[in-house]
C-alpha cells in the first residue's frame, strides 16, 4: 500500500515537536513519529485528517467606531474560517455586552458560537 508523509509542527505544548504523519492511499493515518507525548500523536492525526482552528476577531459595536473583541467558543473546521470571519464582520452588536456572551449562534452552520471576550457597558 502506498503512503505519503506530511510534516507538521505540534502546538499542543511549548516543545513544538516536529511530527511526521504517515498517511495511506485511502487517507487514513498509519503512524505518527516525532512526538514526545500522546498529545502530539493525537494532534498530528487530527491536523492531517480534520484540521481545526480557534478564530479571534473584532466585531462592530453600534454607534461607535471602537470594536469589541470576539472569538469562537471552540475551534472550527479550517475550511469554514472565511465564512466565520464574514459572519463576524457583517454583524454589529448593541451594548451592553458581557464577557462570554454569545453574539452569534451556530456561526456559518458550524454548530459553534461566537462569544465576546470582554465586557462593554457603554459605547467606547
Amino acid at each position: 500500500m502506498e503512503q505519503h508523509v506530511q510534516n507538521v509542527t505540534c502546538v499542543q505544548c511549548p516543545m513544538g515537536c516536529s511530527l511526521s504523519v504517515y498517511i495511506d492511499s485511502a487517507g487514513a493515518v498509519t503512524n505518527v513519529e516525532g512526538n514526545s507525548c500522546p498529545r502530539g500523536k493525537a494532534y498530528g492525526e487530527a491536523e492531517v485528517t480534520h484540521p481545526v482552528r480557534m478564530v479571534t476577531s473584532l466585531m462592530r459595536v453600534e454607534n461607535t467606531f471602537h470594536p469589541i473583541s470576539v472569538r469562537t467558543a471552540e475551534a472550527v473546521p479550517r475550511e469554514t474560517i472565511p465564512a466565520v470571519l464574514a459572519a463576524i464582520h457583517n454583524t454589529t452588536v448593541k451594548v451592553p455586552v458581557q464577557a462570554g456572551e454569545v453574539l452569534i449562534q451556530n456561526v456559518a452552520n458550524t454548530g459553534i458560537d461566537v462569544v465576546a471576550t470582554k465586557s462593554c457597558t457603554t459605547p467606547l
